[in-house]
């Protein structure tokens, strides 16, 4: 049930972010899996980071098959100085998403723990957002020595979350996020 196939993501996607999907059972980084070729909107998640990284070249640490672990490629038409914003608006979507709050700029805490964490990259007017989530984790499969304490959705609802309905509606907060600033950033 807890599946991030395609076959299991896919019909829960409502808008254009997440089409096309694809889904790898491990891999170093999702933000490495999206390419030149690669057109906005598309997400690639894993299952397991073997090198998950964070802000100022942390690194993040999954347990495999615990994690909602995805990269989406957005490719807006705006001046580059816009482009970070990019991140927070990312992290704003998830906190509505996981009902947390923003550590600015780009962690996710649910009662001042850690449970997400994104990381934006902007290139040649692309920015590939990279999104982790703490989503089924036990309390011995978080990282022990970090900078803030972490948490899992499950430890926090006291239940598994099922990882492709978290994704679709992360996905679908951030699109309606999204839209809204394309927007505000044309009129400027």
């Amino acid at each position: 049930m807890d599946s991030l196939s395609p076959e299991r993501v896919s019909p829960l996607l409502r808008g254009r972010l997440g089409r096309p999907y694809r889904y790898v059972e491990s891999c170093r980084s999702t933000q490495r899996e999206l390419g030149a070729e690669d057109a906005e909107g598309t997400v690639v998640a894993a299952g397991h980071q073997t090198a998950g990284r964070g802000r100022l070249g942390r690194t993040w640490e999954d347990a495999p098959g615990t994690s909602l672990l995805f990269s989406l490629l957005l490719t807006p038409r705006v001046d580059a100085e816009r482009l970070p914003e990019l991140t927070i608006l990312a992290a704003e979507a998830v906190a509505e998403t996981v009902g947390g709050d923003v550590k600015s700029p780009n962690d996710v805490l649910l009662e001042g723990r850690k449970v997400a964490g994104v990381l934006g990259e902007a290139s040649e007017g692309r920015v590939v957002l990279g999104i982790g989530v703490n989503a089924n984790q036990t309390a011995a499969q978080l990282p022990a020595e970090t900078r803030l304490p972490a948490t899992s959705l499950r430890l926090a609802r006291e239940a598994s979350v099922d990882r492709a309905e978290l994704l679709a509606a992360i996905l679908a907060a951030l699109e309606r996020r999204y839209e809204v600033w394309l927007k505000r950033a044309a009129s400027t």
